[in-house]
């Protein structure tokens, strides 16, 4: 954006039809997956060996479809967006009502929800890429935050929307309202405008495209940082997901109450954060804005292990659900305007397909270090972690800026 082009004046929702279009169907879908994983999680409850049972389930959801990310990113830059969304859009309604109306046992339940989870995996590089043609340049902070508060901004909403639902139905049929969320998702892509696929070589074959993607990455000095980053960010402080709980009942004698509340705080950060910067963030560089939701969501961690009190860690991590609102605008404007369409959907197929895999290391190793010490030990090490992180990610971003001024 050039200063000589001021943003267009009123809400991006209400003067961009096209736009308001993915962000409904992105917000109806996102709600409803929110629903099925709470739904899946109670279901497994119930069976034995319940905590092995629920983290096999988060790793089929993150771990195994981001292994395959790549591949995701390189199917959606060789199809029509819209057609690729819709087509995911469906693929996971289909899933989600198999394992509703069958409720299978635990193989085969992590097999369909990683087969599901690919699809989601390919529909996120896909909306991604979409952005860029949906909205002027000058609007694309304002979208991406826009965008993240009606999926992330969410998180908070969608365990209380479930908790609600479950005094009027049972698993399945909550998931089935979850299969009906994706169905209606993609109907509403139906309205969208064609969004013709990017000028990839259809001679080139899929893996040779998909390798063609992974090799941008990793030539291109800034973008390759920024990965190298955010899966170390990932890595380090994604523990929180596991150690919350421990946290709040073993070293500050919360109720179970509490520990649910202090997972909630991060999603009211998120829903606090994005329209902030839907409204903000165009006036930062998009790289300072990374770095920051890099140290802030790392102090956020390290904080959290220092907590005396639940109050206090719970507002410790609603500031830290700020900080991730920002490195997350900041990492999508950052490729949305700097790398070639013609790789976008690769590159961030790759990048978010890391960030699955970090996920699951992260779950590993919160989990070792709880094994091994204590909640607050596990946060501490992990936001000392996250902050070194921080310091070298800017130094390396400083030194390939002035490498190539």
């Amino acid at each position: 954006m050039t200063e000589s082009t001021p943003p267009a004046r009123g809400s991006l929702l209400r003067r961009n039809a096209s736009f308001r279009l993915l962000w409904s169907s992105r917000a109806t879908s996102y709600l409803g997956e929110s629903l099925g994983l709470v739904a899946l999680l109670v279901h497994l409850e119930g069976t034995s060996r319940a905590a092995i049972a629920a983290a096999m389930l988060l790793v089929a959801c993150d771990f195994v479809p981001g292994l395959f990310g790549p591949l995701a990113g390189a199917i959606a830059d060789r199809f029509d967006l819209r057609r690729v969304m819709i087509g995911c859009e469906v693929a996971q309604a289909l899933l989600t009502a198999v394992i509703a109306i069958w409720l299978p046992e635990l193989p085969i339940l992590l097999l369909l929800v990683a087969i599901r989870g690919f699809a989601a995996q390919i529909y996120l590089p896909a909306s991604r890429s979409a952005v860029p043609s949906l909205v002027d340049d000058r609007d694309v902070e304002s979208a991406n935050s826009t965008l993240g508060a009606g999926t992330y901004g969410l998180e908070a909403a969608g365990p209380l929307v479930a908790a609600a639902l479950f005094g009027l139905l049972d698993v399945r049929g909550l998931l089935l309202i979850t299969a009906a969320s994706y169905l209606i998702a993609a109907v509403v892509l139906v309205a969208l405008p064609k969004l013709p696929s990017a000028r990839v070589d259809i001679e080139q074959g899929l893996i040779t495209s998909t390798r063609a993607g992974i090799g941008f990455l990793w030539s291109a000095p800034a973008i390759r940082v920024i990965a190298v980053g955010f899966f170390a960010i990932v890595a380090f402080n994604g523990v929180d997901d596991v150690a919350l709980v421990f946290l709040a009942k073993d070293s500050l004698h919360g109720s179970d109450s509490e520990a649910a509340a202090l997972y909630a705080g991060v999603g009211i950060g998120l829903a606090i954060g994005y329209p902030l910067l839907a409204r903000y963030a165009s006036r930062f560089p998009t790289l300072a804005l990374l770095i920051v939701g890099f140290g802030i969501s790392s102090l956020g961690n390290l904080a959290t292990g220092l907590a005396g009190v639940v109050i206090t860690a719970l507002l410790i991590q609603i500031v830290r659900g700020l900080g991730l609102t920002a490195l997350d605008v900041a990492i999508n404007t950052h490729l949305q305007r700097t790398v070639p369409r013609e790789v976008l959907g690769r590159v961030f197929g790759t990048l978010y397909g890391l960030v699955g895999v970090a996920a699951g290391l992260s779950y590993l190793f919160g989990g070792i270090l709880l094994q091994l010490t204590d909640a607050r030990t596990t946060f501490v090490v992990a936001g000392v972690g996250g902050l070194l992180v921080t310091v070298v990610t800017a130094l390396a971003l400083r030194r390939v800026s002035s490498s190539t001024s």
